[in-house]
């Protein structure tokens, strides 16, 4: 049997759904099945369209912060506080012992670290000179 790797820009749909597929089935051969459940928090507009919010999952007794967004003229209103403190209690009703998140903004670094956040990992160097760091909370 004859292997083929190749490099590309991007998976297809189908090629992607073929390697999450056989990942997860792997992982919940490993460790268990997951109890994973996305969980969103939406920042509307006046008009009602989003503009901002809140993007993650719980899984494995952990919320994962995957995307947190307050648009520009929003800021400073307590929003990302707000959104963030919102996920932190569904995760506790879930079960979840603590959260999880990266980012490379320094303003964001800051408010997570207000939030009782604390960097478990950094890699510097970026291209711009810019930092990637990870952090967790425990609940």
């Amino acid at each position: 049997m004859t292997s083929e790797l190749r490099v590309t820009d991007h998976a297809t749909p189908a090629e992607e759904k073929a390697i999450s597929e056989r990942l997860q089935a792997h992982s919940n051969k490993t460790f268990g099945t997951s109890d994973r459940r996305e969980l969103a928090i939406i920042l509307y507009d006046a008009m009602g369209n989003p503009e901002g919010g809140f993007i993650g999952r719980t899984a494995r007794g952990w919320l994962y912060v995957q995307m947190l967004f307050v648009p520009d003229h929003r800021r400073g209103q307590g929003l990302a506080s707000r959104m963030l403190q919102m996920a932190e209690r569904e995760a506790k009703v879930r079960g979840c012992l603590g959260s999880y998140l990266d980012t490379m903004s320094p303003q964001a670094l800051g408010l997570y670290r207000k939030q009782g956040y604390e960097i478990i990992g950094q890699l510097e160097d970026l291209a711009g000179g810019h930092t990637i760091s990870w952090l967790k909370k425990r609940f």
